[in-house]
């Protein structure tokens, strides 16, 4: 996992790079003007965050997720090294949204609302993923955000438990997605398998125009 992101107006020419889930008792420690943020009783890193990253990567005209290259992860690395930390970031090629199949659906034993999906992605991989979403159904093609995956609003997607069952993903609805003119309620979006076949990463460009005025 390597997630980045950049917001020069509300933090400042900081970027913050996220490498594991922030489970865990959180602790810091500082080299020159790089920031390694860890976990206090394993040393596990989570993630950095690089002050002046300007001077690292030149100037960054990126307002949320930043989508690094290699030679960018490889400068990120080189700071790290000069500053007397580990160079450990790797990038990440795989795409955290993809259109999945609901291969199976059951209730929740523990909720009147929520369901437990299996959902097949890319690679054939089946996830069981807990969703509360109306209307979702078993055959559904969907959008899955992974482990891994920004949301548009800047959330993070961890794997967690919701009421005691294991969840390895979201399915999305629209409105998550922030597709134009997405419908203000409650519900995943649906896909037209022939035009989103299973396994493919979801196309946001092509998916602007799903709910045309």
């Amino acid at each position: 996992m390597l997630i980045a992101s950049y917001n020069k107006e509300q933090l400042g020419d900081v970027l913050l790079v996220v490498v594991a889930d922030d489970q865990g008792t959180q602790a810091f420690e500082k080299k020159e003007n790089i920031v390694r943020i860890f976990d206090e009783e394993t040393n596990q890193t989570k993630g950095y965050n690089f002050f002046d990253a300007a001077a690292i990567l030149g100037e960054l005209d990126v307002l949320g997720q930043v989508f690094l290259d290699d030679a960018q992860v490889e400068k990120l690395n080189a700071a790290l090294t000069k500053a007397g930390f580990e160079a450990e970031l790797v990038n990440d090629h795989e795409p955290k949204f993809v259109v999945g199949h609901v291969d199976e659906l059951e209730d929740h034993p523990d909720s009147d609302h929520l369901h437990v999906t299996k959902v097949t992605i890319d690679g054939q991989k089946q996830l069981q993923i807990v969703c509360g979403a109306p209307n979702i159904e078993a055959g559904q093609n969907v959008v899955v955000a992974k482990v891994g995956a920004m949301m548009p609003d800047g959330s993070l997607i961890f794997a967690g438990k919701l009421r005691g069952i294991d969840s390895f993903g979201m399915i999305c609805s629209a409105r998550e997605l922030a597709l134009p003119n997405a419908p203000q309620k409650r519900g995943i979006l649906v896909l037209d398998p022939e035009e989103y076949p299973c396994g493919q990463a979801f196309d946001f460009q092509k998916a602007q125009n799903l709910f045309q005025a």
